[in-house]
């Protein structure tokens, strides 16, 4: 039997788990999720518009992952639409100079952010403030297959993968067993972990965990020219 105490569970904030399906667009989902889970009641918002200014500003194909960096530029300077705006497109189009917003995406929604340290001490500051904390880590085995509840622990002498890179959204910590861990929120829908979310545990995310990010106040993108 596994043993979970929440000291904060963000889960309340968000909506059912999304799928990214095939695509490289896990940082643009975490993003959005994150994005939307400040904001006051659940509403998606647009992937597709966040990974579309992502990719334009970094001169990246839609076949191609986004950057850290990238992405939060693009949702300071070119803010997200609702998703209904510009759904999400479950395949890479096969025409790249088709792959462009709709004409009109409706109210743009900026939000600022800033790389935090990629450490879980600090990402368990960040949810003690309420906030839900972007993170990039390397993936192994366990991450594929969670055990009950989400329960996300290494065998022993798994190791980390450096060319398995995801992204997903801290939403909670708190203790699993005898095991510090992170609770996720990931987009690979709800079949995945507990109806999409995941706890890993510290011998789990620690030495795979590279980067985070913190999403903050919200920015007025009406004015912005990058916006345009």
């Amino acid at each position: 039997m596994i043993d979970i105490v929440a000291s904060v569970d963000l889960r309340s904030k968000f909506g059912r788990a999304r799928d990214q399906g095939p695509r490289p667009t896990c940082l643009a989902f975490a993003a959005s999720d994150a994005h939307a889970g400040m904001r006051a009641g659940w509403v998606p918002l647009s992937c597709e518009y966040a990974f579309y200014h992502a990719q334009r500003r970094a001169a990246r194909s839609a076949s191609q992952g986004a950057l850290l960096s990238s992405m939060l530029d693009a949702l300071r300077h070119d803010g997200q639409p609702e998703e209904s705006g510009w759904p999400y497109l479950r395949e890479t189009p096969a025409d790249p100079a088709s792959w462009v917003p709709p004409g009109s995406v409706g109210r743009l929604f900026g939000r600022a952010g800033e790389k935090a340290s990629a450490s879980i001490n600090e990402v368990v500051r960040e949810l003690d403030g309420g906030w839900p904390v972007i993170l990039l880590l390397t993936l192994s085995l366990s991450f594929f297959s969670p055990a009950p509840h989400g329960l996300i622990h290494p065998a022993p002498n798994e190791t980390p993968e450096p060319q398995r890179r995801h992204a997903v959204v801290a939403v909670g910590h708190g203790r699993v067993d005898a095991h510090r861990a992170i609770l996720v929120r990931n987009s690979w829908g709800e079949r995945w972990g507990d109806a999409g979310y995941g706890w890993l545990t510290e011998t789990f995310l620690g030495p795979r965990l590279f980067a985070a990010a913190k999403l903050t106040e919200e920015v007025d993108v009406s004015a912005d020219p990058a916006a345009a």
